[in-house]
Parts: C-alpha cells; structure tokens; sequence
C-alpha cells in the first residue's frame, strides 16, 4: 500500500466527519469532477460511518454541503478495488502489468450488476480509479 499524504484541510474534514459520524476515517479525497467527498473507513467501521438508516452518512453529507461516498479500506488492491465498487458484486479483479510499468485492475462484474459498477456518469468507476491510484499505485481500473 503506498503512503497517503494528508493536507491540513484533509485532517480537518476527516477530523469533522469523526465528529459527526462516530467512525474514524483513514484518509479522504475531494472529488470535484463529481463534487462529492471519499471517505476511506477502517475495516469494521462502516456501519457506524452510515449510521442507522444512513443517518451518520446523511449528516455528514449536510455538514459538508455535498455528496459523501464510504469505502472501507482492505489489505489488497483486488479487495479495494471490490469495496470501492460495492454494491456492485464483483466476480474477480484481474492486475494486468503492461511492458510500460503502468498497472490496470480488470474488473469482472456480475452483467446484471455493470450499470451499478460503472454508475451515472461513471462516477463508481472513478472512485474506484482515483482510490486504487491513490492507495495502491494503480494506474487505472476497468470494468471487463
């Protein structure tokens, strides 16, 4: 896993979202493409991090003024990458090193689950993106 640099407006937002939610939180990206907050939650804490019927996750959501999306954290990119897509069931997360260095997660859905995977505008399949690069220097993720 590489190391993650947090800026001092990063420790505030993940300092706030404790606050809010109860659940700590490991590491958070501004995703302004997609104007909405990641928040990387350690593992066992993401049913506190949504609260009882979304409850945390709603009022943090309202305290930040935007979109908030969860994703639990995992010891390997392939389990990453497959909370990063949830509720998407992912059948497999293939690493596929190029002759150039660059690393891309193939990723095989359920057919049924692909539109879940990819999301509106591909919002999904960014998030996943932008996690597996930022945690795991992964290039990109793909859905096969």
């Amino acid at each position: 896993m590489a190391p993650v640099k947090l800026s001092m407006e990063d420790m505030s937002l993940i300092a706030s979202f404790e606050r809010i939610t109860g659940a700590s939180a490991v590491d958070v990206v501004r995703d302004d493409d997609a104007d909405r907050l990641i928040f990387v939650i350690p593992s066992k804490q993401l049913g506190r991090a949504i609260g009882k019927r979304g409850s945390n996750v709603r009022a943090a959501a309202e305290a930040f003024g935007r979109p908030v999306d969860l994703v639990e954290i995992a010891d390997t990119v392939e389990e990453f990458v497959e909370n990063a897509l949830a509720p998407a069931r992912v059948e497999e997360v293939k690493l596929i090193e190029h002759k150039d260095g660059t690393v891309v997660a193939s990723v095989t859905v359920k057919n049924e689950d692909r539109g879940i995977a990819i999301g509106k505008d591909g919002r999904n399949v960014a998030r996943a993106r932008i996690l597996a690069r930022r945690h795991f220097d992964v290039d990109n993720v793909v859905i096969a």
